[in-house]
């Protein structure tokens, strides 16, 4: 009887040694696990922030291809008169102590400051990235790709992992101009002046990289919108669209109203024929790399951050050409 006790407490103890010393790797384990976390939230909080968006209203300029913008309240804090006026205060029988506001937008996927273009926004010859028909994939007034041709090329379908991309910004305008002044109107962005800039920074393109150029025409958006929104602006050219597809970007952008430089018009022997937004053509139709417009680089230029992580997060818009974007930069 001794014996079997014996043989018991021992095989006991060693039991209670097992789960204590399972317990105690669990604790560290867990420890572990929790300490990693606060690491990266520590480190993703303690980044600098730069606001890379314009403030958008009913002065913001527009492309004259796309359509008006425009915004009302539809619901206001004021007492209730009845349903078929705006007033809230006092509508449900509360004493008037709660209220509340909405408003009615006409909004496109073209708006915004800045704004990403869809791959299904942009086709060529009647076809759209990977020879989709471009216009069976619009044949339903719903949106690109709600007629079942297309709909992977419409902007709910952005890629999540270019949420939040590793990015490299090119100061084109203070390379060439050696201070922080604008672009002349109507320069053209060409591969020689993004590889020199690049050169000057110091910075490597790495494929899937977001890359944005600055040209400094982002302070004319709010300043001198006729003058952003006019028929000559720098921007990117061919030559320069070329570079960015053969370094392999994922994403592009500048501080333009459309990206490439206007007038936006190519002609031999640029391209084999004449084109218009050829630049669009080659970048989204061609190669499937979306475009973003309208950035706001000035305080990220004059901080001279030139890699960063970048977060672009557009709307999961079913069928949508495209969204507005509140994108930020994250900097050490």
């Amino acid at each position: 009887m001794a014996e079997n006790r014996r043989s018991f407490l021992k095989t006991a103890g060693s039991g209670a040694a097992a789960l204590a010393l399972g317990e105690l790797m669990a604790g560290r384990a867990f420890a572990a696990e929790e300490g990693r976390h606060e690491d990266f939230i520590r480190q993703v909080t303690k980044a600098r922030i730069f606001d890379l968006s314009h403030t958008w209203d009913e002065n913001s300029p527009i492309a004259s291809v796309n359509p008006p913008y425009a915004m009302t309240l539809n619901k206001t804090h004021a007492p209730f008169t009845g349903l078929d006026f705006p007033g809230t205060r006092g509508q449900f029988g509360d004493g008037g102590q709660l209220s509340f506001t909405s408003e009615v937008q006409h909004f496109s996927g073209q708006h915004g400051a800045p704004s990403i273009d869809a791959i299904g926004h942009i086709g060529r010859d009647g076809k759209l990235y990977g020879g989709v028909d471009a216009a069976a994939a619009t044949s339903n007034p719903l949106g690109v790709g709600r007629s079942g041709v297309g709909a992977h090329l419409d902007i709910a379908h952005y890629p999540k992992e270019r949420l939040v991309n590793r990015a490299v910004l090119l100061d084109v305008a203070r390379a060439v101009n050696g201070n922080d002044d604008a672009l002349a109107g109507s320069f053209n962005i060409t591969d020689d002046h993004l590889a020199e800039t690049a050169r000057l920074q110091g910075v490597r393109l790495r494929r899937g990289d977001t890359v944005l150029i600055r040209t400094g025409w982002g302070r004319y958006f709010s300043a001198n919108p006729g003058l952003y929104k006019g028929d000559n602006a720098a921007g990117v050219g061919v030559a320069g669209a070329k570079f960015l597809v053969k370094s392999g970007a994922a994403v592009v952008g500048n501080d333009t109203l459309t990206f490439e430089v206007r007038p936006p018009l190519a002609f031999p022997p640029e391209t084999p024929t004449f084109q218009v937004f050829p630049v669009h053509m080659l970048v989204i139709a061609d190669n499937g790399i979306n475009i973003i417009e309208n950035y706001f680089l000035e305080e990220i230029a004059a901080a001279q951050e030139y890699e960063f992580v970048l977060v672009v997060p557009p709307l999961k818009i079913r069928g949508g050409t495209g969204s507005a974007l509140r994108s930020f930069a994250l900097v050490p």
